[in-house]
């Protein structure tokens, strides 16, 4: 069929065939398709959407447009997903510990995007790290370490970056049946055997409204299901920072620290916890949650999560020994200082997203794709919802490059906060969908 034929009848909303999906997302990949086609067709979609029959078929053309990665380990292949938010680190941790269970995790994670931090933009803060090695490097880190977190290589998937790049300037990134095609393409050519999904939900989230949350989440379980991957999801809060603290390095801290049973922080513990049982219930090496929750819990008082990462970054080009000396190897902000609220009370409720966009004001992110981070800065001992606010207890403390960007993040995370009498807690796991 003609480029053009397709996108008119999905521009008057008829349901398209599996074949005639696959055809058109084949020229996507060879270049037969236009720019201009790419953008009608991810117009047409955006206002008409997809059945899960259509989903699915598209979601699996975009997967067999590249490298279909297949594992012949000792261990069940899992892998977890989450839509983003802020101080949401939890893969650094989450990955060595499925590891230490046995399973293995070929994670494949992405940058920044808008206001919500990457995990390989933390990754590059380890000297030496490769985000972006080749498959043979992959995959002897996977077997090694039981888990490497990489970029998307240009074997894999490729159809979803090309598709990506137009959907980023056409004002179809919204679209819920090209996010989903475009998450699991990315995950079926990992080779997986079980997913789990982390879809956020708040004011740090791109989606800010439950029932936005639950869309998303349903779209995601259905179609992976339908393509053959067993997948369940929980929608998590994120209506306030989820680790104690924002930016490239001293995420990576934050999570050394985790490992090394130095931080207690009840709500990463919850939910990297929930996520990693729905796996080992998943994958058969868990009865229960409850049995799948202790298991997890007891790789970080023995030791052995801390073995696994570290044994990931040093197979992926980074430093030997960087675990323990993690604070030796990052770089710090020449810049650190505390910013306090101009009024006692507690903390009422946090615009999140705002405390994303002081990092990229900082330097931490990106305003377009081409800058250059800055892993040294960012927020930390960011103050959560209920917490009591007073001239001694800072909201947070900002790590800057220089006077002029302190002063403009310190503005933003004051606006932020909103100070009163102190609330009810909210949930951490606010639902799980399964297929």
């Amino acid at each position: 069929m003609l480029p053009q034929e397709l996108i008119r009848r999905k521009r008057d909303g008829a349901s398209l065939k599996r074949d005639e999906v696959k055809d058109f997302i084949a020229g996507l990949t060879s270049g037969a398709v236009s720019e201009g086609q790419v953008a009608a067709f991810a117009m047409a979609v955006f206002f008409r959407g997809m059945s899960r029959e259509e989903a699915v078929g598209l979601t699996l053309a975009m997967r067999d447009s590249g490298t279909v990665l297949q594992w012949d380990l000792p261990g069940p292949v899992v892998d977890k997903h989450s839509s983003g938010g802020i101080g949401d680190n939890l893969s650094l941790m989450l990955a060595p510990m499925l590891a230490a269970c046995g399973c293995f995790v070929p994670m494949i994670s992405g940058r920044g995007l808008g206001h919500t931090g990457g995990t390989l933009d933390k990754l590059d803060s380890i000297p030496g790290y490769q985000t972006q090695p080749g498959l043979d490097l992959f995959r002897a880190a996977t077997r090694e370490a039981g888990c490497a977190i990489i970029g998307q290589t240009a074997d894999l998937a490729p159809a979803d970056k090309r598709l990506y790049g137009i959907r980023d300037v056409t004002a179809t990134v919204e679209s819920v049946p090209l996010i989903t095609a475009s998450i699991l393409s990315k995950k079926l050519a990992a080779g997986l055997g079980s997913l789990v999904l982390d879809v956020k939900m708040g004011s740090g989230a791109f989606m800010t409204r439950m029932a936005d949350a639950e869309a998303l989440a349903e779209s995601l379980v259905d179609v992976a299901n339908g393509a053959g991957l067993p997948t369940t999801a929980l929608i998590t809060d994120m209506s306030e920072p989820l680790a104690p603290c924002a930016g490239n390095a001293l995420e990576v801290a934050h999570a050394c620290e985790f490992l090394l049973g130095r931080r207690d922080d009840p709500r990463v513990m919850e939910i990297t916890l929930a996520l990693g049982a729905e796996l080992l219930v998943s994958a058969g090496l868990a009865p229960d949650t409850a049995a799948a929750r202790e298991r997890l819990s007891a790789t970080l008082s023995s030791g052995k999560a801390a073995e696994h990462f570290e044994r990931m970054v040093r197979a992926l080009g980074g430093p030997k020994g960087f675990l323990a000396d993690h604070a030796k190897h990052l770089t710090t902000a020449p810049i650190i200082r505390a910013v306090h609220a101009d009024e006692e009370g507690y903390v009422s409720s946090i615009r999140t997203r705002e405390l994303g966009l002081a990092v990229i004001e900082l330097g931490g992110g990106r305003r377009v794709a081409s800058d250059t981070i800055d892993h040294r800065v960012g927020l930390s001992q960011l103050l959560g919802k209920g917490a009591r606010v007073d001239r001694t207890q800072p909201l947070c403390v900002i790590h800057a490059a220089d006077e002029e960007r302190l002063g403009r993040a310190a503005a933003i995370v004051r606006s932020a906060y909103a100070v009163g009498a102190r609330g009810g807690e909210q949930a951490t796991v606010l639902a799980r969908i399964a297929g």
